[in-house]
């Protein structure tokens, strides 16, 4: 009547214990380990080494099955195919099921019930409202490529200004000041 929560591979798991005796463990553990702030987390992939990603995405592919599967009645809930496709997906998959994770792992059911009242109804929403119908049965081009492209190509202009702003002026009292040009 219920499938189990797709649980990670090992170096998944490896990492969530490395980040678990970080924040928990003893001095002596927590030495070895050296710069903590390097420590791959997997809910954000972009700071995993490229055997440990390989594994998260097999990991959110399984989750997303599973969430198709076990919450979605409505064809709108159901998250696409196409959803590496989309980046604020892969984010949002990646905190998601982490969280999904640590609820599983809970003495009680407050951690769920937070899950399944807050954080995947609110995931569900930003869901519809960031796709809204472009990827409904098939992948669909990205609709903002061209303003973003525009963004990207004004860097230039984008500089110019941040450096006006920072320029030494005289102010009325005739003592230098920072221009506030965005003022």
């Amino acid at each position: 009547m219920a499938r189990p929560f797709p649980q990670p591979g090992p170096l998944v798991g490896l990492a969530y214990r490395e980040l678990q005796l970080a924040a928990n463990g003893k001095l002596d553990q927590i030495l070895p380990r050296g710069d903590l702030h390097e420590l791959p987390r997997p809910w954000e992939p972009e700071s995993c080494p490229a055997k440990l990603r390989g594994e998260i995405w097999a990991w959110l592919d399984q989750v997303v099955d599973w969430l198709n599967t076990e919450y979605c009645w409505d064809p709108d809930g159901l998250i696409p195919t196409c959803w590496p496709h989309h980046p604020h997906l892969v984010h949002e998959l990646a905190v998601l099921a982490d969280q999904r994770r640590i609820a599983g792992q809970a003495f009680t059911s407050d951690l769920i019930e937070e899950w399944h009242r807050y954080t995947l109804p609110s995931f569900h929403d930003r869901l519809r409202t960031r796709l809204r119908s472009h990827c409904d049965d098939n992948h669909q081009p990205w609709p903002a490529k061209g303003r973003h492209t525009r963004y990207r190509d004004d860097v230039d202009d984008r500089a110019r200004r941040f450096a006006d702003d920072l320029l030494p002026v005289h102010d009325a009292t005739g003592s230098w000041t920072l221009r506030r040009s965005w003022r």
